[in-house]
């Protein structure tokens, strides 16, 4: 018997207040046409003032658990990927699990920035695959729309707010990369790039801060290696790129993902894509793209999916699942 962490519910949550393009403009030197050229997005949603990352998260997970047929009292463990928590503790995992009536098992988060989510499933897989736990919610939330600087046009135009969840269970599979379910991981990480992305406050400061990048750096550091975690992943799961149905790719640029797709050799047209209605949400891009994915009908159980993110750290890695 292969034991296996298959998806059974999915689903997302967006705060109501989108914001086009167009309102970036009364008060940056930008315009649509500049950041849809340069980024693909063309709006987000930003969380209303009483809107927070551990409530938005708890939405995606309810939407996740009525998908399932099930309650939170059917979940053993919570993990939340995200870098903007409602406070520096508790976790955000744990303001959930009271959101949600949870009063058993365990909760925690995993901050590895864009690609927490990745670091997020692997760790669920593997307390799934030890036994520490049957089911576990996994939840990308973030509110980055706390900590832009909206003065910079080259970052505060890029990101938005969301949620997005997945519900794993543990089921019996026959241990081959014809299972549903995670088939394998790949994580990785350099912390001499940590000047690349970053937010300058915290503990150490005293302050929130803000959001700080050099894009350039970050791109073309991102398509190089979000190639390689894939190639790794799968090469890890045991199968190849022309067997990939789709790829859920962390929603940062549309040019960075086209350029990973090309280098995987795999057409757009396999490539699920959400950054134009969602801009960069951070560790909620995966998940926010896999629910929507769903509910459009492009992702049907037994597809072979590849999601791979990269992040402050800098931080990347890759996930090979089978819907």
């Amino acid at each position: 018997m292969t034991l296996r962490a298959v998806v059974i519910g999915v689903g997302h949550y967006l705060p109501e207040r989108v914001v086009p393009n167009a309102e970036f403009e009364k008060t940056l030197d930008t315009n649509d046409e500049w950041i849809k050229a340069r980024s693909g997005i063309e709006r987000r949603h930003f969380a209303a003032e009483d809107e927070t990352t551990s409530s938005m998260a708890a939405e995606a997970c309810k939407a996740a658990l009525n998908m399932a047929g099930l309650s939170a009292d059917d979940v053993d463990a919570i993990i939340v990927a995200t870098s903007t928590a409602d406070l520096t503790f508790p976790s955000a995992a744990t303001m959930v699990q009271a959101e949600l009536g949870m009063t058993k098992g365990f909760a925690f988060d995993v901050q590895a920035v864009c690609a927490g989510f990745v670091f997020a499933l692997s760790n669920a897989n593997a307390l799934i695959l030890s036994g520490q736990a049957k089911r576990v919610l996994v939840i990308g939330a973030e509110t980055f729309s706390k900590i832009m600087d909206w003065t910079d046009r080259s970052t505060c135009v890029l990101f938005g707010d969301g949620a997005g969840a997945l519900l794993l269970e543990a089921q019996e599979g026959t241990g081959t990369s014809e299972d549903r379910g995670i088939l394998s991981t790949d994580l990785n990480s350099d912390g001499r790039h940590k000047d690349l992305l970053y937010v300058d406050g915290g503990v150490s400061t005293g302050t929130t801060g803000y959001l700080r990048m050099q894009g350039n750096q970050v791109f073309r550091h991102a398509v190089e290696k979000l190639a390689a975690t894939a190639n790794t992943a799968m090469d890890a799961a045991g199968v190849t790129a022309d067997e990939v149905d789709w790829i859920v790719p962390h929603q940062a640029n549309i040019r960075i993902i086209q350029g990973t797709a090309k280098k995987l050799g795999l057409p757009m047209e396999n490539v699920v894509v959400t950054v134009q209605d969602h801009g960069n949400t951070s560790a909620a891009s995966i998940p926010l793209a896999l629910s929507v994915g769903h509910a459009r009908g492009q992702i049907k159980q037994g597809d072979l999916i590849v999601t791979e993110a990269i992040g402050g750290g800098l931080a990347w890695g890759a996930v090979v699942l089978r819907w």
